[in-house]
């Protein structure tokens, strides 16, 4: 009965024969169009400047098919200048009228060369879909201007001077220009992945997901930091005064205070009244006192997580200044803890339990933050197969042997993608009115627990902040990233998300790729690739670039390094693109096209069940 309501329906969308066979005709076609392109980004980590001009260069896609067309009609610095106007359309055209080089002629021939591009890069994809992506204000007449065939007398020629004319003439040309430009970048790229770490290091996270909220087509895989940040949204001090300690340190204040409008004011006077007048100093070690605690209390209330060596407090020996943990003692570099209860180390003071009940509901009654916390989770998930490919930020956890690792919690064990999709599920019930405590706790678990599949490392935050012997700080990896150099441990992973196919990857983040020591992204033979290229300032020294991009076309798949961004001021002044390398990773025998895609075979199954409903007609008919 539910297969007859499912065709009752079918038949009220495709009421005649005709109009099924239209249909049919309409997604065979589609089928065999080249594939949309796919973008893979991650590690942003508040970068917003070299990532605002990724996404507006389109990882440099735009310069290779302006260089594709306009190779012998253009120079090199005119094709510069023409991409610079894709990228930055309002800041170029106001220094292009301040140097008076706006003339009638200027906006015929860059109109020209707009449309022109516009036309290449619509080609793989249906008239259909490139209406939808068409500015609302100009759809009509930049649907006809990229679809005009020459005839026999040049009347659609005609027809196309005659429109760019009345465009200028009624001064019509900058919207014009802004409008090509925005369609460019939009058939550049089909879809975009961001594979985690969105937050902290750099300043400006906010702007980045202001600027993915405007962005056509994308999914994000969440990172540590990520997590993080919606753990201290939902509610979880731990994670609070862990984003408070990431930003002090990084001196990202700024995000804080001016973005979401979270006060920092009677913390850093409870910091000086506490521990001094070096207010830098005093700050950084009230909240790392405020954390070591409050993580302590989850530690405790959760055995299950087997973090009992990160319960320090209580092994500082305050006569000698110095700590055991679970590498020896050390001597600590500051032996002053006026807060600390021997008896009770892991207590708050009644000021440092206020300090945090105001964070508590600055955060969680942050609109913008909740407006931005809300997107990740609209968005993202721990992790997601997408045409053939396996996408997470961090890793699987494994043993020693290579198996996967089993986590124990509330009586049931989890491991491979079973802790992962538990995980998303806790994840996203952290956020919900029905949120328990563990529920929150374990946020704060997926930011650093020892078997996190977000961490994959055990932190130690406490050492690098209270020793100097760097021998301390040394964090223990999972396995994971020993044995993901093998082609037969990434093809169980594969296997473990029901990707049996030859031309299945899995796409990683998370750990930096040292390009400047000659490590590759490229792993266990071509099954896993590592995008993590440094795109924050802070790793640029780590991996000798300033970012990856994977592009993944009908064509194979190519990652593209980056090399370090000045400014936009100067992209717009100078022309000064972002410089990358492209290397190919796989190339396909064939090209590869929707109906080999996640789209592509639904289509199948839609032009299945049209197929079973044009029977019905025909033997309803006879």
């Amino acid at each position: 009965m539910e297969k007859e309501r499912y065709f009752e329906l079918l038949a009220e969308k495709y009421p005649t024969q005709q109009a099924v066979c239209r249909e049919i005709i309409n997604l065979n076609a589609i089928l065999n169009l080249p594939k949309g392109t796919e973008h893979f980004i991650s590690d942003i980590h508040g970068e917003y400047e070299a990532f605002c001009h990724i996404l507006n260069n389109c990882s440099g896609v735009i310069a290779e098919k302006a260089e594709l067309v306009f190779k012998d009609t253009l120079s090199q610095d005119e094709r510069r200048e023409l991409c610079t106007l894709i990228y930055y359309p309002k800041e170029k055209l106001s220094l292009i009228k301040s140097e008076n080089k706006n003339s009638e002629g200027w906006y015929r021939t860059t109109l020209n060369q707009l449309i022109a591009l516009s036309r290449v890069l619509a080609s793989k994809y249906t008239r259909s879909k490139v209406r939808k992506a068409l500015p609302q204000e100009f759809s009509y007449i930049i649907d006809e201007l990229i679809h005009i065939q020459e005839d026999e007398d040049n009347n659609q020629i005609v027809y196309h001077e005659k429109i760019l004319d009345t465009i200028i003439q009624i001064n019509s040309a900058d919207d014009f220009v802004i409008a090509l430009s925005s369609l460019i970048k939009r058939l550049a790229v089909d879809h975009l992945h961001i594979v985690g770490d969105i937050f902290d290091r750099g300043a400006c996270a906010d702007k980045i997901l202001d600027m993915l909220m405007n962005y056509h087509s994308l999914d994000i895989e969440w990172g540590n930091h990520d997590i993080l940040w919606m753990g201290a949204c939902s509610g979880n001090k731990a994670c609070i005064a862990t984003v408070l300690y990431n930003n002090i340190k990084c001196g990202n204040t700024e995000i804080l205070e001016n973005s979401y409008g979270i006060s920092l004011r009677n913390l850093f006077l409870f910091a000086k009244s506490v521990y001094g007048n070096d207010i830098q100093k005093s700050v950084m070690k009230a909240i790392s006192v405020i954390l070591f605690k409050l993580e302590g209390q989850i530690i405790m209330s959760h055995p299950e997580y087997e973090m009992e060596d990160r319960l320090l407090l209580h092994k500082i020996d305050l006569e000698k200044g110095t700590i055991q943990n679970d590498r020896g003692i050390y001597k600590l570099n500051d032996n002053f803890f006026p807060t600390l209860d021997i008896d009770n180390p892991y207590k708050l003071s009644h000021e440092e339990k206020e300090i945090m009940d105001e964070f508590y509901h600055a955060f969680t009654n942050s609109h913008r933050l909740n407006k931005h916390i809300k997107f990740l989770y609209d968005k993202g998930s721990m992790y997601l197969v997408h045409n053939d490919n396996l996408l997470y930020h961090g890793c699987i956890p494994m043993d020693d042997d290579g198996n996967f690792e089993g986590v124990e919690i509330g009586g049931n064990i989890y491991k491979g993608k079973k802790y992962l999709d538990y995980a998303d599920r806790v994840a996203r019930r952290a956020y919900s009115h029905k949120r328990t405590q563990d529920d929150l706790d374990f946020m704060w678990y997926l930011w650093c627990g020892k078997k996190s599949p977000l961490s994959g490392r055990n932190v130690r935050t406490f050492e690098r902040a209270f020793i100097d012997d760097k021998s301390a700080w040394k964090e223990e990896v999972n396995p994971y990233y020993k044995h993901y150099h093998s082609e037969k441990t990434c093809c169980m992973i594969l296997r473990e998300f029901e990707l049996y196919s030859d031309i299945a990857h899995i796409i990683n983040g998370h750990t930096p790729v040292k390009t400047v020591e000659g490590e590759s992204p490229i792993r266990a033979n071509g099954k896993l690739i590592v995008i993590d290229g440094g795109f924050c300032n802070h790793y640029h020294k780590t991996t000798g670039i300033a970012g990856y991009t994977l592009i993944f076309n009908s064509h194979g798949l190519r990652i593209k390094s980056h090399h370090p961004f000045e400014s936009i001021f100067k992209a717009v002044i100078e022309n000064k693109d972002i410089d990358s390398d492209s290397n190919l990773v796989e190339t396909e025998r064939k090209r590869v096209r929707v109906k080999n895609t996640d789209i592509g075979r639904g289509i199948e199954k839609k032009i299945e069940e049209l197929m079973e409903l044009l029977e019905i007609y025909r033997r309803e008919k006879y």
